[in-house]
């Protein structure tokens, strides 16, 4: 089995043609669009839970240094095919993930439910995403 194939398996990650990926709304920057209360980033018309904003700047951004180190080490463990450096790597995103707020119990204490990687027009987010030109499936 090739690698490349064996990441796209070991990941999980599907893969998209340009022509399939469903458009959607990106800020100016070309960054993804948020939710108004700033809870959720939108990709692929899925949202997914941002990272605390009440975080210092500095403080987020060593997370991000943390989990992008990891992420990377993930990647070099798949190459390498060395199931316990794999393990260690994948350990040490979802630490990443859990301080910066992304998993784990959610950051906002409103007792609104997480919807983490809910299809946005099937949350409480569907009119707003319509009302702004997000991807509806066909």
């Amino acid at each position: 089995m090739a690698p490349s194939h064996k990441r796209a398996i070991r990941s999980g990650r599907a893969t998209w043609s340009t022509s399939t990926r469903p458009s959607e709304p990106r800020l100016a920057d070309g960054t993804p669009a948020k939710t108004p209360d700033g809870r959720y980033i939108i990709i692929r018309g899925r949202l997914w839970r941002a990272a605390n904003p009440h975080l210092s700047e500095t403080e987020r951004e060593a997370l991000v240094r943390d989990l992008m180190a990891a992420r990377r080490d993930v990647g070099m463990a798949i190459r390498a095919d060395d199931a316990a450096a794999e393990k260690k790597a994948r350990a040490r995103v979802h630490a990443a993930k859990l301080a910066l707020g992304e998993r784990g119990p959610v950051w906002w204490n409103d007792g609104a439910p997480d919807q983490n990687r809910t299809f946005v027009h099937n949350s409480t987010y569907a009119d707003w995403w319509a009302a702004h030109g997000g991807a509806t499936p066909s």
